[in-house]
């Protein structure tokens, strides 16, 4: 069984930064897609960054500039840099793997970190 293991969220003021890191152990064959997606109280889970197997990145318009998403394949690891935090920002943030396992081809998720941005 796949898991992914978040960490780095916490509190943080406005302007400032942090790291989140989420690495996924188990028997994995290949990880296509690992990202970040997050869940604000009273909304929708939207989508964060992602970052393909070979490096391609995708962000939300409101994330840009100010997150940087990378990943180490060798460690089945992803993380989500954030800088110039704003209180907009706070959210519950969960890690998302589109992976290959000995079930096939499946998709995970993590637990979930919280970030909160004061302001």
């Amino acid at each position: 069984q796949v898991q992914l293991v978040e960490s780095g969220g916490g509190l943080v003021q406005a302007g400032g930064s942090l790291r989140l890191s989420c690495a996924a152990s188990g028997i994995i064959f290949r990880i296509d897609v690992m990202g970040w997606y997050r869940q604000a109280p009273g909304k929708q889970r939207e989508l964060v960054a992602t970052v393909t197997n070979g490096g391609g990145s995708n962000y939300a318009d409101s994330v840009k500039g100010r997150f940087a998403i990378s990943r180490d394949n060798a460690k089945h690891t992803v993380y989500l840099q954030m800088n110039s935090l704003k209180p907009e920002d706070t959210a519950v943030y969960y890690c998302n793997a589109f992976l290959y396992d000995l079930g096939g081809v499946r998709d995970y998720w993590g637990q979930g970190t919280q970030v909160t941005v004061s302001s």
